[in-house]
């Protein structure tokens, strides 16, 4: 299998597949399109043309299959890898992982917006304007406290769903957000986010984007340079 990615340093859906098969330890090769830019015009939709009816990254490419979003990547590797367990073998904790997983794909537009993941950066000062002066970082924030402490308690962590699963893969570029733009979170959500960091897959990705040195303007709204 092929996955093609984006920038690691600033791509936070590449970040999702990409640590889903590596942290399950599902082999497949890495395809890393530069971001040059977004408009139809640009390198990386030129390549990504060829690949992908979306033009967008991440995409996995299983022999003559093609399978973009990250969701459906994730459910095609769970299919084709069940020992490894990708959701919970559990019918309830399966579905509720589902759950948090397609509301994380579809929602927390004002952390998105206000706080683009930026691995290499470290801004506080912006993440302190960005709580002060933004009620939907807040509440994004908040609901993302409230589903994750839920799945703590109900499993015991040390993870979500106990063991590793998509919904970790799901929330990692989250928990880089939140790190870069520190962001209060109440002590037991600060732990699960540095479970998170540590996990393999993670640090090796961390270690990617670290390794890239690569400042493109337009994923920077804080910064004029590194």
């Amino acid at each position: 299998m092929k996955l093609y990615i984006g920038n690691k340093n600033y791509s936070s859906w590449s970040m999702r597949s990409w640590v889903l098969l590596t942290q399950a330890g599902i082999p497949f090769e890495e395809v890393m399109v530069r971001f040059d830019a977004f408009t139809p015009d640009s390198q990386f939709k030129a390549t990504m043309r060829k690949v992908s009816p979306t033009a967008k990254v991440p995409v996995l490419v299983d022999g003559d299959l093609v399978v973009w979003d990250t969701l459906a990547i994730a459910e095609y590797v769970a299919e084709q890898f069940p020992e490894k367990a990708l959701w919970p073998t559990d019918k309830a904790a399966r579905a509720r992982a589902r759950s948090l997983c397609a509301e994380m794909h579809s929602g927390f537009a004002g952390l998105r917006s206000q706080c683009p993941m930026n691995i290499e950066a470290s801004l506080p000062e912006a993440g302190a304007l960005a709580w002060r002066d933004q009620p939907a970082v807040r509440a994004d924030v908040a609901r993302l406290v409230s589903m994750w402490q839920q799945c703590l308690q109900t499993s015991g962590g040390p993870l979500l769903f106990g063991s590793f699963s998509a919904a970790d893969a799901t929330f990692a570029p989250v928990c880089m957000r939140l790190v870069t733009y520190a962001l209060p979170l109440p002590d037991d959500v600060q732990a699960y986010v540095q479970r998170v960091c540590a996990l393999p897959a993670v640090q090796a990705w961390i270690d990617g984007a670290l390794a890239e040195q690569d400042f493109l303007d337009f994923e920077e709204p804080y910064r004029l340079h590194r």
